[in-house]
């Protein structure tokens, strides 16, 4: 009986899995694309973007909610360049000072050596 019950439970994990593995697949490119930004989208507006030329720091912007890819104005084809808003940090502190605006920006996929991550010293609150 105990061994029924074991099969029975292998049978439905195995099937659920292959259910899940084709709605999956059955999605539209959009549509996973979508479910993959989702998930990626982890820094809320607190995100850092540094922008470096060789290993020097030449641009900071701070309070970003996302960063995306830009999409080609007729059809689907992804851009080779990024683009979102955010709070360009003159002095590279992390904080938000007086004479510091949000702005556009954008930048290269192929040239522009970036990281893009959460403000390790955001105020929580």
């Amino acid at each position: 009986m105990k061994k029924n019950l074991m099969a029975k439970n292998k049978l439905i994990l195995l099937a659920t899995s292959v259910l899940c593995a084709m709605a999956l697949s059955a999605c539209t490119q959009e549509t996973q694309n979508k479910f993959g930004r989702a998930v990626q989208n982890w820094t809320g507006t607190q995100g850092v973007l540094d922008i470096y030329a060789g290993d020097k720091l030449v641009n900071r912007f701070i309070e970003i909610d996302k960063v995306s890819t830009a999409v080609s104005t007729k059809g689907s084809q992804p851009r080779p360049y990024r683009f979102g808003y955010g709070v360009m940090d003159l002095n590279k502190n992390f904080i938000v000072d007086s004479d510091e605006r949000k702005v556009y920006f954008e930048f290269s996929d192929y040239s522009t050596s970036y990281i893009f991550y959460e403000n390790p010293f955001r105020k929580d609150g």
